[in-house]
């Protein structure tokens, strides 16, 4: 049985993102049977009706093709204003397009989450899942990861040196594996 191919993408545009470092542990901690490519998000432009209309940006196109190549997407959201931010709420609007076909659909989604705060981004995390409604997409519910008190967690380059949040990373990637071979269409 080949590996299961997970899509990851950060909800932050920012190099030095908690949530991207976040990614990148993932990336490393994988279980066995496991691979994680990360999409960055930069290349994707805010949504219109009317570019749309004219043809997906290259962009667009490329991330839309890598969901739908992906076994299972894990999305790494930050939490602003205690909400989902506008960047990830953004990958969702495009990868929910044409809803009859759009690459979202029917997909194993996780989202874990990396926040100075101390909820973790808690409030992002329980936003984006409303997204998922539309989209027909299937949210693993649980476990939770929410990173909280993140500049704690990583060093300065960004690599993970929690043990403990390392440990409950292992385990929401195992949980996440099953949860994707258990809805793999």
């Amino acid at each position: 049985m080949s590996a299961l191919k997970i899509l990851g993408f950060a909800g932050s545009l920012r190099r030095a993102s908690f949530n991207r470092a976040l990614l990148r542990a993932a990336q490393d901690q994988a279980p066995e049977g496991m691979v994680i490519e990360i999409f960055d998000l930069s290349v994707v432009p805010l949504y219109n009706g009317d570019v749309e209309a004219e043809g997906d940006p290259d962009g667009v196109v490329a991330f839309k093709q890598a969901i739908r190549d992906a076994d299972g997407v894990l999305m790494a959201t930050p939490e602003y204003n205690h909400g989902v931010p506008g960047v990830m709420k953004n990958a969702v609007d495009w990868a929910s397009r044409p809803p009859q076909s759009a690459p979202l659909a029917h997909k194993p989604v996780g989202i874990i989450g990396a926040s100075p705060g101390m909820t973790g981004s808690a409030r992002g995390q329980s936003q984006l899942r409303q997204a998922f409604e539309f989209t027909n997409s299937y949210c693993m519910p649980q476990p939770e990861l929410l990173v909280f008190r993140a500049h704690e967690k990583f060093d300065p380059e960004g690599r993970l040196i929690d043990e403990t949040t390392g440990a409950y990373l292992r385990r929401y990637l195992e949980a996440f594996m099953e949860w994707t071979h258990r809805l793999r269409v």
